[in-house]
């Protein structure tokens, strides 16, 4: 078995002390660019590996910041959970994920066993934890929260959110510029704050256009493809006259592709369509979709440099992100047909 390097041997390679070095490792030392270039040199020539539980009981410090995310499965997070990994990058610190499934107690659960593991900070992805239980985590210890309004203001906190609402209006408007008229909405379950909010943008927007709101243009899906292939079809067989579909991500927007495809309907030349959240593979489908590109890896990023931040008693600068309309081939022009 190789020995393992110390961290007395890396300061004698690099010619500093070993507590610069453990400062530099922690992303608390304030040295000349010089001097940490020399470190980070002495610990790659000599392998240098951090013995995390070594460093936890000399320091009183874990290393670990915490990430609660609904489904470490679902590809929605997963830019998200790339960004916090890079922020984390070089700082010393290392991200601890597990998923709370959607669930309001297992949420619970999970943010007890990160306290229990002595985490530094925690990050959370959207999920259903009550705002007064965040609070009182965001008390104790920096955490940010990503994809849901949360006040955190005075418990040092910080939460990111999207326009949801204006989001989705924007989209309904832009399908009505087009030429479409009876436009279904395929929603994301009503328990969630972003669904709501699509479908409230999706609302407004018809009746800011003239078009009067049907409920029967309304079927709830759950965020995943077959609930948007059931969607589809259950719009389908309510309304025979349907140009455009609206759905509130593009996972369920996937789904409503395959019900159409199965019942011979060409997109966008029979049926337009457009999702949410742009994930990656939605430039790649055929024809690529229309969509609303939300900013989730720089999001997750910012957050876990501002949990660094707080931890080395700075204030991170803010960072307001943007949601932009990715238009693609998924649309077709309705003008002059109604």
């Amino acid at each position: 078995m190789t020995r393992a390097v110390t961290l007395s041997e890396v300061a004698r390679e690099a010619g500093v002390s070993p507590s610069t070095v453990s400062r530099i490792l922690n992303g608390t030392a304030r040295v000349n660019d010089d001097k940490a270039r020399q470190v980070r040199q002495a610990i790659e020539k000599l392998g240098y590996t951090r013995n995390a539980f070594a460093r936890s009981l000399a320091t009183g410090s874990s290393g670990i910041v915490g990430v609660l995310t609904p489904d470490i499965a679902s590809p929605f997070y997963n830019d998200a959970l790339s960004g916090i990994e890079r922020g984390l990058m070089g700082s010393g610190f290392s991200p601890l994920i597990i998923s709370g499934h959607w669930r309001t107690g297992e949420e619970e659960h999970a943010v007890s066993l990160l306290l229990n593991r002595r985490v530094e900070g925690l990050i959370i992805l959207g999920g259903q934890m009550p705002d007064h239980e965040i609070r009182e985590v965001a008390a104790r210890l920096p955490v940010g929260v990503l994809g849901r309004e949360v006040d955190l203001k005075d418990w040092g906190g910080v939460a990111l959110t999207m326009d949801n609402r204006q989001s989705a209006r924007d989209l309904v408007t832009y399908l009505v510029g087009r030429g479409h008229r009876i436009i279904g909405h395929i929603s994301g379950p009503q328990d969630h704050t972003d669904a709501r909010d699509r479908l409230r943008g999706y609302r407004e927007a018809l009746e800011e256009c003239g078009l009067r709101f049907q409920p029967s243009l309304v079927v709830q899906g759950d965020f995943q493809e077959p609930s948007g292939l059931i969607g589809m079809q259950r719009l389908l067989n309510r309304h025979a006259d349907l140009t455009a579909i609206f759905a509130a991500n593009d996972q369920m927007a996937y789904g409503a592709r395959l019900a159409l495809h199965r019942l011979g309907l060409r997109v966008p030349e029979d049926m337009s369509l457009i999702g949410f959240d742009d994930l990656p593979g939605s430039s790649y489908t055929t024809p690529p979709l229309s969509s609303v590109r939300q900013p989730m890896a720089e999001m997750g990023q910012w957050l876990a440099r501002y949990v660094l931040g707080r931890l080395r008693g700075e204030t991170p600068e803010p960072f307001a992100p943007r949601q932009e309309l990715m238009l693609r081939e998924s649309v077709a022009s309705r003008r002059g047909t109604h």
